[in-house]
């Protein structure tokens, strides 16, 4: 695997999550505009051009409106929901004095504001950070990875996180799972209408509406999964570089790495959203086997690919 060095994948994983950012947005918007265009050609009224513009811009601002509404209330409700569906809870400094020291001494290296420090009731091996600012960033370590690993590997972990902190990681994937969640939203509403049979029956336009409605929307979930997805990964890479620049000790994090994949499964988390925020999917089953199609909807990159990166430094 060829190496492109610390700083370069740094750059080059910065860049390519900024341009899948932006790619959800110009989603949004062309199967807004192809939804006029194809609602068009099946009219008994032919249109033209000029009427799908001006029929997709009459329509660009309620969008606009709707989106704001729908991230305004996800974003304030999600930092709450990921608490909750986590099970972690806060660690005071008399329980683990270990902990505090490791985390204390990276950020006065960093010059970052401590976290908050959380613990998951859990023997299996994982972490995530959380928060969406300074007041409410914090690291969740389960009581599986606090007890299996030593100071240089839970070094490393705590290390990974605080990256993901300070690259506002955590923001970044909460827009991008806002993003697919309006279309998840959007699809399932069309569906249980047309199965229901609430609109668009006994009317030709409004069937083809409906239908043409359901397939964009469905293409848009699926395309902008597969950006959430490409998103997840890369920040994992990104963070990994993190840890390795933070510790200078790239190999504590790869020996890390290979005890986490031994049992990542934390069985309080359900939600598949929530999962791509730890260190390792903890709904991934440990050594299932992975193909290419089933690798593009995957959250985080493989294992053993992680390892080897970090094993160049």
């Amino acid at each position: 695997m060829k190496y492109f060095g610390l700083q370069s994948q740094i750059w080059r994983n910065n860049t390519n999550s900024v341009l899948i950012l932006v790619m959800f947005p110009v989603i949004f918007f062309v199967l807004t505009w192809l939804f006029f265009f194809f609602l068009s050609l099946k009219s008994d009224q032919q249109w033209s051009i000029y009427q799908v513009n001006h029929s997709f811009l009459v329509i660009v601002p309620f969008i606009i409106i709707g989106v704001m509404i729908w991230f305004t209330v996800a974003w304030f409700s999600h930092s709450a929901m990921i608490n909750s569906a986590t099970d972690s809870k806060p660690l005071s400094r008399n329980e683990n004095k270990r902990v505090y020291n490791l985390v204390e001494n990276l950020c006065i290296s960093t010059g970052m504001t401590t976290p908050q420090i959380n613990i998951i009731p859990d023997d299996s091996l994982n972490a995530f950070a959380s928060g969406l600012n300074s007041k409410t960033f914090s690291i969740s370590l389960s009581k599986g990875i606090i007890d299996k690993l030593n100071d240089e590997e839970l070094e490393a972990v705590i290390a990974h996180e605080l990256t993901h902190i300070r690259n506002r990681d955590v923001r970044l994937l909460i827009i991008s799972i806002i993003f697919v969640g309006i279309f998840a939203f959007v699809s399932q509403a069309i569906f249980r209408s047309m199965q229901f049979g609430r609109i668009g029956r006994g009317k030709k336009d409004g069937s083809a509406a409906i239908i043409i409605a359901l397939l964009l929307a469905l293409v848009g979930l699926l395309i902008s999964s597969l950006f959430r997805f490409a998103l997840s990964r890369k920040r994992e890479y990104l963070a990994d570089a993190g840890s390795a620049e933070l510790t200078h000790h790239p190999l504590a994090l790869a020996s890390a790495l290979r005890k986490i994949s031994v049992d990542p499964t934390i069985e309080a988390v359900k939600r598949k959203d929530v999962a791509q925020l730890f260190i390792e999917n903890p709904q991934d089953i440990p050594g299932k086997k992975s193909f290419a199609i089933s690798s593009m909807f995957a959250t985080h990159p493989p294992l053993n690919k992680r390892i080897q990166i970090l094993e160049q430094f």
